[in-house]
């Protein structure tokens, strides 16, 4: 009896090791996988986060309908159009408190002075010739144009809150946001506040 036990261990033992090593195999090509998801997969993931994450609440231009503002779907995610006027900065609401956003929230006027939200669009005059890596560094560091020692990202952009987006999800964004349809947009500089720097 002793002999058989002797003989069947060994033979137990690879089976186990067998069994757990392709496990283990299985478990790290799922991983690899996960990370290298690429073509139709990238986009949706990157669709599914722009919405989500509400790029669209400030970047897309709106038409208002008796239900509110409704995404344009010509110019989604094209930022302020440049087509409409300037808002007049109003100085007694910034100075009782109050930040003001035009009725499409594509722009907000603050006690920072008056942003309008960029277009997203791969256009040259949207993200057109950005890289992935200044679109990374715009959105997780706060880089206007993604560019290293370029001002900070006016509000209400909240790129703070996407400081710990996993490099993944940033590459998600970035090929949805480049398989749209280029759209023209020059979105207006921002404007400091009145007497801002005196």
């Amino acid at each position: 009896m002793n002999k058989k036990v002797l003989v069947f261990t060994p033979a137990l033992m690879l089976l186990v090791y067998s069994l757990v090593s392709c496990g283990g195999r299985a478990k790290e090509q799922s991983s690899v996988q996960a990370d290298t998801i690429s073509g139709t997969m990238l986009v949706k993931r990157g669709e599914y986060l722009v919405t989500t994450m509400g790029c669209n609440d400030c970047h897309s231009p709106k038409y208002m309908t008796p239900h509110g503002p409704a995404i344009d779907s010509l110019s989604m995610l094209s930022g302020f159009p440049a087509n409409k006027p300037v808002p007049e900065y109003p100085a007694d609401l910034v100075k009782k408190g109050y930040v003001v956003f035009t009725g499409d929230a594509t722009a907000a006027m603050g006690p920072w002075g008056t942003s309008f939200a960029a277009n997203l669009r791969p256009d040259d005059t949207g993200i057109g010739t950005w890289t992935e890596a200044q679109f990374k560094n715009a959105l997780t560091h706060g880089k206007f144009k993604g560019l290293d020692g370029s001002r900070t990202l006016m509000p209400p952009m909240p790129w703070q809150n996407f400081v710990a987006l996993q490099d993944r999800d940033v590459k998600a964004i970035f090929h949805y946001l480049k398989s749209l349809s280029p759209y023209k947009n020059i979105v207006p500089a921002f404007i400091p506040a009145p007497g801002a720097g005196k």
